[in-house]
C-alpha cells in the first residue's frame, strides 16, 4: 500500500494505522470543529473530518491521500463530543450509564481531485455505572480528549460496557477495515 498522509493527532487512530501496517505521516493543521445545524449526525461527522483534510491539503503541497476523521457520540440524538472539565466528564459517563448510544466516526480520504467520504456508526451500551466507577475511571485515565468521556479500550470499556454491534475500531476512533477498503480503491 502506498503511504498517506494521517490529518490527525489522535494517539488511537495512529495505533489503528501501525496495527494494519498501513504506512503513513501525521500532518495537521488545527481546525474549527463547529457545524451546520441542520446536518444529520452522520453528516456532521463527515463535515468535521473534511475540514481536517482540506486545511492539510491546502497547507501542504501533497501528492499522496489525505485520511482525516472525526468521532462523535450520540446519545438519544444529541452530540456529546469531548468534556470540558472533570464534572462534564462525570455528567456525560452519567448520561451514558445504562443507555444505548452511537459511536459514529466520519471518514473523508482526498486524493488530488478524488474524494471518497462515508460514516460508520457503532450502537453501545453501557451496563449502570456508579458514581464512584465513573469517578474512579475520570480520575485514574483522564479521558478529556474523548469524545464522549471514555475509551472502550481502557479500564471503562473492559468492565463498563455490555455490548457493542457493529466495528468495535470504530469505537476506538476509525473503522480500519473500511478505510483500507477505500484506500484499495484509489
Amino acid at each position: 500500500m502506498q503511504p498517506i498522509i494521517l490529518a490527525s493527532q489522535s494517539p488511537r487512530r495512529k495505533q489503528l494505522l501501525e496495527w494494519a501496517e498501513v504506512p503513513f505521516e501525521i500532518l495537521i493543521k488545527e481546525t474549527d470543529e463547529s457545524f451546520p445545524t441542520d446536518l444529520s449526525v452522520e453528516e456532521i461527522a463527515i463535515h468535521i473530518a473534511k475540514n481536517k483534510a482540506l486545511a492539510v491539503k491546502q497547507a501542504n503541497n501533497i501528492s499522496i491521500p489525505i485520511l482525516a476523521a472525526d468521532t462523535i457520540v450520540v446519545l438519544n440524538n444529541r452530540v456529546i463530543g469531548k468534556p470540558k472539565d472533570r464534572e462534564d466528564a462525570i455528567d456525560i459517563l452519567s448520561d451514558l450509564s445504562g443507555q444505548k448510544h452511537f459511536v459514529i466516526t466520519g471518514v473523508v480520504i482526498i486524493y488530488g481531485d478524488e474524494e471518497i467520504s462515508f460514516a460508520d456508526k457503532t450502537e453501545v451500551t453501557f451496563h449502570t455505572l456508579s458514581k464512584a466507577q465513573i469517578e474512579f475511571y475520570i480520575d485514574k485515565y483522564k479521558p478529556y480528549d474523548k469524545a464522549g468521556a471514555y475509551a472502550i479500550q481502557e479500564w471503562i470499556g473492559v468492565t463498563g460496557i455490555e455490548s457493542i454491534n457493529g466495528d468495535f475500531y470504530n469505537v476506538m476512533g476509525l473503522p480500519v477495515s473500511r478505510v483500507i477498503k477505500a484506500l484499495e480503491t484509489l
